[in-house]
Formats: C-alpha cells, structure tokens, sequence
C-alpha cells in the first residue's frame, strides 16, 4: 500500500510503498476514505514532541472496515467508522470513571507496517497517511453510514477536540462570555463548541485577518488581531473586565499567559493547545487568590463511543459547521503541499483523500 513515512525530523514525508500486515486478535483493518492533515502531526515532523522513527503519520481519518482479527465484535466489514488516537481498554481506573480519554492500556501492541524488513513505526495507533490502517477494536467508532466519510474524519481530531473542550473540558455554561486565542481548524471548532453551549459572546484572537474572518462564520462575536495590539487589553475591553473563558489553541508559553492574564476573576483558562515538550508555563501566582482555574484538554475529554457519534448526528442536522472547514482537498502524493498550506496559514483544514 502506499503512505507517507516520516524518516527524519523536519523533511519531508515520504510517500511509497510499504507493507502492511492483517489485522490480528482484537484489532481491525480499515480501508482509509479520508483523512485530516492536522497541525499536532506537525509538533511531530519539526520535533517538538518526540516520536520514534520512521513512522507513518496521520491520526484524523475515518474509513470503512475492511477486515476484523479473531475475537472483534464492536464492527464488521462493510462498517463505515471514525478513528480514534487513544484507544480505551474499558478496565483500567480511567475507563471506569468514565474517561477514557486518559486511557493508557488501550493501543495495539504489534507493528504491522514493514518495508524491506523495516519496522515503521504506528503514529497513535492510527496512522492514517495510508491506503490501509490497522488499529485496536477499541480504537474505532461505528457511525451512521450517510455521513460523508470525507467530511466526518475531521471529527476524529479537530472537531471532537474544540467542541469537546467547550462542552466537556470547561463545561461553558449559557449566556457566558468566552475568548479564543488561535483561529485555525481546533480554535473554529471551540468556537462552534461555544455557540452549541449558548455562550453570549465569543472573541476570537489571531495574527491573520484571514483567519478571523473565517471565526466569523463559525460565530465569534468579536475578533481581535492581536499583530495590531495587545490582546490581553482589547479582549478585556469588549467583556468589560474579562470573559468567563480563554481558550489557547495554539500552543505557545506566551500565549498560555495571555490567556491566563485575560481572564476575569472567577474565570477559567482551557489549555487546548500542544505546549512544546519540555516547555515550562510562567503564569502570575497572584491571580490565583481571584480563583483563576487552569485547565489542561486532551482530545475533548472525548468519550468517542458516545460523543463522536453525536457529534456526526449535529453535523448531519445542520447545526455544526464541517463542510466549511475543509478548505483544500490533495491526494496522497501532495501531502508535503498540505502542510506547507497549513504553516503558511491559508487554509482551515485540509483533507488527504483516498
């Protein structure tokens, strides 16, 4: 089959044949239809989380089951499904207290891509920048099968992620204002999270003008560039002292603290953003005595067997926005142009279609 093999950090992916084994017990091969290119698989690519090499990369994608290993009854062949980058094993304290999103135990043990011998390299027991993925059972969501596949793969990542840190992480309540800094294809998704939970006003902050315009139509409210000023001042001028909320979806120390010095007394900062590995917060211990909360978000806090198929159900009854976020649409072999597109800020979201 053909996929994209990240050999070494900061070069490009490298897109050839490889091999890929059958799915064994408990696990399930899945013919990929879509998948997203999403800027978490660029932490990896440029280094900044580690990951071992060479691996396949991709973690949004959604699909039809091909094949089931021994002792698979979640899905069959034929099955149209949504992936998942943490597997759950149902057993372990986290499972059980329903959050599954911490889960641990649940990924696929085995390796079953090889080129000459070569183990590549799993990405998040997904994956998906190739024809085939083979994953743990519980590591795929059954969905209805007249959503489009080359849509909803966007949920196994982005729109899970930004919905699920409004509605699950934060739990914003109605009529609240709420700021997101970071207008890409996570910060739209909080954005729509925001208005899904009623909350009265939603400021949206980034650098490009094009990417607030585009916040617009997902239904911020407001829009700060912060290039033009301080972002920290103007959000708490349009909320009057403050939102309730600050979201930072983009990952960066400096952003972090402007959230977390945005805020109002009371309020809550969600950290959906990838921090760089090792990266240390500096934040202002005196806020803390105006009961500021931080909140770190992994994944939503998604329980993807109950959520994304929720998520598909709001998305096919008109009320969640995902056909306006795929922005560009390439074939395999462009997947380097894909990312190129992303750090260079032109697009949403972009899909590798197969």
């Amino acid at each position: 089959m053909k996929a994209a093999v990240l050999y070494e950090v900061n070069k490009p992916l490298v897109v050839e044949e490889i091999d890929i084994d059958e799915p064994q017990q408990g696990e399930v091969l899945v013919k990929t239809v879509a998948a997203g290119v999403c800027h978490s698989d660029l932490h990896f690519m440029e280094g900044l989380w580690p990951y071992p090499l060479p691996v396949v990369m991709g973690h949004e994608a959604a699909g039809i089951v091909e094949r089931v290993g021994e002792g698979v009854t979640a899905v069959q062949p034929g099955d149209h499904v949504i992936l998942s980058f943490i597997p759950w094993c149902g057993a372990c304290r986290y499972c059980a207290e329903g959050r599954p999103f911490l889960c641990t135990q649940g990924g696929s043990r085995t390796l079953h891509l090889h080129k000459n011998g070569q183990t590549i390299f799993a990405f998040l027991s997904v994956s998906s920048f190739a024809e085939y993925m083979v994953a743990p059972e519980n590591g795929v969501v059954k969905i209805r099968e007249d959503a489009p596949l080359d849509k909803v793969a966007l949920v196994g990542c982005g729109v899970m992620t930004g919905v699920g840190a409004v509605v699950n992480t934060a739990k914003v309540q109605a009529g609240s204002s709420v700021a997101v800094i970071g207008a890409g294809g996570v910060g739209l998704n909080v954005i729509q999270g925001a208005v899904l939970a009623g909350a009265a006003q939603i400021v949206a902050v980034d650098i490009r003008d094009n990417k607030l315009e585009m916040a617009k139509q997902f239904g911020a409210t407001h829009t700060v560039n912060a290039a033009a000023g301080d972002p920290v001042a103007a959000v708490q001028e349009l909320t009057g002292g403050g939102p309730d909320y600050a979201f930072e979806v983009i990952g960066s120390t400096e952003t972090v603290a402007q959230a977390w010095n945005m805020v109002g007394s009371g309020g809550k900062v969600i950290v959906v953003g990838m921090v760089p590995f090792g990266q240390k917060v500096s934040l202002d211990g005196h806020a803390l005595m105006r009961e500021k909360a931080l909140l770190g978000c992994l994944y939503g806090s998604t329980r993807p067997l109950v959520d994304m198929p929720r998520i598909v159900d709001l998305y096919m009854a008109g009320r969640l926005k995902i056909d306006e976020l795929v922005s560009r649409t390439y074939p395999l072999e462009r997947i380097n142009e894909a990312f190129t597109a992303m750090k260079n800020g032109e697009v949403a979201r972009s899909i590798i279609k197969f």
